[in-house]
């Protein structure tokens, strides 16, 4: 409970909304070690530029194949500077 209030506080100090990052490892992996659904790149082994190309082009419906609908629904509520910075915090 102390970790979320502390993060939320953290957000609102920086300007960047909570991005649920929860969600995402529901089809990625608890590591996004995973192809979602079978069928996307791994995230794990992808660099953070190509994470947020890829991010920013599914909220714009410019990236993405089969999973393109899906995506742009989870993302598509994040502005493109929350969409860089999850990036960073998942390519490590």
């Amino acid at each position: 409970m102390k970790k979320a209030v502390l993060a939320a506080l953290l957000c609102a100090i920086y300007g960047i909304a909570s991005v649920n990052t929860a969600v995402c490892k529901g089809c990625h992996g608890q590591n996004f070690e995973k192809k979602a659904l079978g069928v996307s790149q791994v995230v794990a082994d992808m660099n953070v530029t190509s994470v947020e190309t890829a991010l920013i082009g599914y909220k714009n419906g410019t990236y993405g194949g089969s999973m393109k609908g899906v995506m742009k629904g989870q993302v598509s509520k994040y502005s493109d500077d929350e969409l860089k910075e999850v990036a960073k915090t998942l390519v490590k």
